[in-house]
């Protein structure tokens, strides 16, 4: 760790702690050319993986544009903002937990269904015609269906 003061790399840890909340580490530092202190803070760094487009190209997941597409499906629903985020949350932990680096678009979009199918049907509907890009009424019609019978909901669409 460089000192900010003078920019040596010679510094000594002379104190650790854990936060309150456990999820970082504060470190008292103190220069060994200028004998400088400063603290420094140890947090831990998830990455989330890229996200592999239909058409080959990739992009880095980006949690405002998942928050857009539930905002777009869930336009003028009675569904409260923290079940929104929650939902997102979620989202992002499954991510997270399978430990890859890189994920189709198509594996979000089928999580983003999942959570819309237990937020607000008719989001989940919403979601779905632009996503598998329906056709005709047909198309909405077998989606209505689905929802209907719950044993083959958003998982068999």
């Amino acid at each position: 760790m460089k000192c900010p003061f003078c920019h040596s790399e010679g510094t000594q840890v002379i104190d650790s702690r854990v936060s309150e909340a456990g999820d970082s580490i504060r470190r008292r530092r103190r220069c060994q050319m200028c004998q400088k202190r400063f603290t420094t803070y140890e947090t831990v760094e998830l990455r989330l993986p890229q996200i592999v487009k239909s058409g080959g190209g990739r992009a880095e997941f980006d949690e405002d544009k998942l928050r857009v597409g539930f905002q777009r499906a869930l336009h003028k629903r009675p569904v409260e903002t923290r079940a929104v985020d929650e939902a997102i949350s979620r989202i992002v932990q499954q991510l997270l937990s399978l430990g890859e680096r890189e994920v189709a678009s198509r594996m979000v979009g089928e999580m983003v269904m999942e959570e819309l199918y237990k937020l607000d049907k008719v989001a989940y509907i919403r979601f779905a015609s632009v996503y598998r890009s329906f056709n005709d009424i047909t198309d909405f019609h077998d989606a209505l269906k689905a929802i209907e019978r719950p044993e083959n909901g958003a998982e068999n669409q």
